[in-house]
């Protein structure tokens, strides 16, 4: 039996570097879905505290500043910051697939947290593979771990922005079963060095829709310079790192697009009202 629901996906610009404001904006998006209608909402990859995009500069001289204030920054789970997000997420009575920098002891982790409209943490992934340059700062997460969770809304899938490239991890979704797929991205940048970071990741989202047979909620996040500190960054940073970034999509299995995009440069939240066979929640 079918029943239908609504999700949302967040396209907006972090409050870089500032996790207090950050949380705030996180609980304004979260009422503001859950206003809409929507029981789930997913946010882009790593929206706390934004994606580090120093490391894509020639040159990470400004690197070791950069992150101290970055880990700094990132969330702990369990901490008055995430609490603030769990309690927002059971006040509106709506699910959270949230993309977030974790900080864990020593290591950080570009993590994915589930949470249900309970405001109970049902999911958490760490990025077991992040790039060579993310690398840099973050922590591998256990290769051996879930890619889909179950939920009241169906079972939803998690991966981070890079993961969308590599077939086993559509395959790991298939066999598990997922319905709701929600891959983060971080946004897309524009250089003549990575000219195909649009044409390529979206093609790689949209895939997952016309192979996999499951919906696919991709939330994407709003750049500006690589956010504002690098405003103050060299001319070469600036311009190999540039927006606007934004290319949030929601597809149906097929591929149709379920809700007409933002500009790049916009924010706001896309809606969209997917039919789910809540039955075979619970199936095994």
């Amino acid at each position: 039996m079918l029943s239908k629901v609504r999700v949302a996906a967040v396209q907006a610009e972090p409050r870089w570097l500032d996790l207090r404001a950050g949380v705030e904006q996180t609980v304004e998006l979260i009422t503001e879905a859950a206003a809409g209608g929507a029981r789930l909402v997913a946010f882009p990859e790593a929206f706390l505290p934004g994606y580090p995009w120093w490391l894509w500069l020639d040159s990470v001289g400004g690197g070791p500043g950069f992150f101290a204030r970055y880990r700094t920054n990132s969330m702990i789970v369990g901490r008055a910051e995430f609490r603030r997000i769990t309690d927002a997420a059971r006040r509106n009575r709506i699910h959270v697939v949230l993309g977030f920098s974790e900080r864990s002891g020593n290591d950080l982790y570009l993590s994915q947290g589930l949470i249900d409209d309970r405001g109970n943490l049902v999911g958490l992934r760490r990025k077991p593979e992040p790039t060579e340059l993310e690398a840099k700062i973050f922590t591998p997460g256990d290769r051996v771990q879930p890619y889909v969770f179950r939920s009241a809304i169906g079972r939803i899938g998690m991966h981070g922005g890079s993961e969308q490239l590599r077939l086993p991890a559509r395959q790991d979704l298939e066999r598990a079963g997922a319905q709701l797929h929600v891959v983060s991205w971080p946004g897309f940048i524009v250089a003549k060095e990575v000219g195909w970071g649009v044409r390529v990741n979206t093609a790689a989202t949209l895939w997952y829709a016309v192979v996999g047979g499951m919906f696919v909620i991709a939330p994407c996040a709003v750049m500006d310079v690589a956010g504002s500190e690098q405003r103050r960054g060299p001319d070469a940073g600036k311009r190999l790192v540039r927006g606007p970034g934004g290319h949030t999509r929601i597809y149906a299995p097929g591929g149709r697009e379920l809700a007409a995009p933002l500009v790049g440069g916009a924010e706001g939240i896309l809606f969209a009202d997917v039919e789910l066979d809540l039955s075979a929640v619970h199936a095994a």
